[in-house]
């Protein structure tokens, strides 16, 4: 499997990216050996995730995500909850 996630970053900024292993993936991130990105924005929680069967799904996903206004993700994060909320 592979994920597309979202991380909240120490300032309340965004970072998207994907992986193979979900769980590996954001302890990498906040050991600070992840992106440059959130290396100096620590520490970064995962906000949201979805799974694909390939890589290329997920990169093609990725992209599409990191195009999104943020208003946009912020929206699609929250939906997201609320859904998994329901379902408890």
């Amino acid at each position: 499997m592979f994920f597309v996630y979202f991380v909240k970053c120490k300032d309340n900024t965004l970072y998207c990216g994907y992986t193979n292993n979900l769980e590996n993936r954001i302890k990498i991130h906040n050991l600070g050996k992840g992106a440059k990105y959130t290396k100096k924005r620590l520490p970064v929680k995962l906000v949201y995730f979805e799974e694909f069967e390939s890589k290329s799904e997920a990169l093609k996903r990725e992209y599409k995500l990191k195009q999104l206004k943020r208003l946009d993700k912020l929206n699609l994060i929250n939906s997201k909850i609320i859904q998994y909320v329901y379902l408890i």
